[in-house]
């Protein structure tokens, strides 16, 4: 086995690796590779390995990691963070210890650079998985005996309306909805930084930076200020949203709703569950109509709309000494 440094030559390579193993259930694009790992500002390029099978330098595996950077950490992300967001090795390949040679290359790397914590996944909103997906339950085991410890386990919900469904916007006692637009941008930072500072803040910060312009957000609004948002994806976002990574699995666009958040002073007047129908009007109005609220551990709360629980993961975490 040969090992360098990954780059983003290695990148197409290593999406025809990915669909051949987990394309079935998690189809990989070019364009996702890019986004989320060498337009990643935390990518850790000195912890990011592919190792290549001796005499055809074929990619047989990779692993990504990645560390808080010092705006993600001026955001409120906790300094010292790091994150493995994927690690594969081609299913001929394995029992060879290639996985474990490339998981002790970027955990010293992540060492070296101040890493003090390590989370499988869920690298912000650049991620690829949130955490182990439920399909690999043999990764799961293999992280265990590295030494990674299991934290608990979230969600991907789905729902197929039908053509003729109508989602009507929710009345909100004393408040508005409506989509956000150019000039909310500031309003929306403020609102972020107040309420919700940390990994949200700095993903919507990052929304605007790479091209947003406000249509993929719901506000709530009361007495003239910002007190809930709501983040829709669709096939027009300027961004590859985690809820709709996975829509080459269908025939038809794939919607996606979350994160949300509704001010403290405002929690108890159920502006949460009327801000997720007002997303899904708005997405429904578009003409989506597959939906998946991603990444949380509220099934029953979701599923009063009518969500079912479609993919699970199992976050892991392990402390570097």
């Amino acid at each position: 086995m040969n090992v360098e440094r990954m780059n983003e030559v290695h990148l197409g390579e290593i999406s025809t690796l990915w669909n051949r193993e987990l394309g079935e259930a998690f189809p990989m694009r070019l364009r996702l590779l890019r986004q989320n790992i060498a337009q990643d500002r935390n990518w850790l390029r000195e912890g990011s390995w592919v190792a290549l099978e001796p005499g055809t330098n074929r990619v047989i595996g990779f692993v990504i990691a990645k560390i808080a950077r010092a705006d993600a950490v001026r955001a409120g992300i906790p300094q010292g963070l790091g994150w493995l967001q994927a690690l594969l090795v081609d299913s001929a390949h394995r029992g060879r210890g290639v996985g474990r040679a490339l998981l002790l290359r970027a955990e010293a790397a992540l060492r070296e650079v101040g890493a003090t914590r390590i989370q499988l996944g869920n690298d912000l909103h650049s991620r690829i998985f949130p955490g182990v997906p439920e399909e690999l339950g043999e990764a799961r085991a293999w992280f265990e005996r590295q030494g990674y410890a299991y934290q608990d386990t979230v969600h991907d919900l789905l729902l197929a309306y039908a053509a003729e469904d109508a989602v009507s916007l929710p009345a909100a006692p004393g408040a508005t909805f409506r989509v956000a637009e150019p000039a909310d941008r500031d309003a929306l930072h403020a609102f972020m930084a107040r309420c919700f500072p940390g990994a949200w803040a700095y993903q919507h910060r990052d929304y605007w930076e790479r091209g947003g312009t406000g249509r993929e957000l719901v506000v709530l609004e009361r007495d003239g200020a910002i007190v809930g948002f709501c983040r829709m994806n669709d096939s027009a976002s300027p961004l590859l949203a985690q809820n709709i990574y996975w829509t080459p699995l269908f025939d038809e666009e794939l919607g996606g709703i979350g994160p949300l958040g509704i001010d403290e002073s405002c929690r108890g007047l159920k502006y949460g569950i009327s801000i997720v129908q007002a997303a899904i009007h708005y997405l429904r109005e578009r003409g989506v109509r597959r939906i998946v609220i991603d990444t949380t551990p509220f099934v029953d709360f979701y599923g009063k709309l009518g969500y079912r629980t479609w993919k699970s993961y199992a976050k892991y975490a392990k402390a570097l000494e």
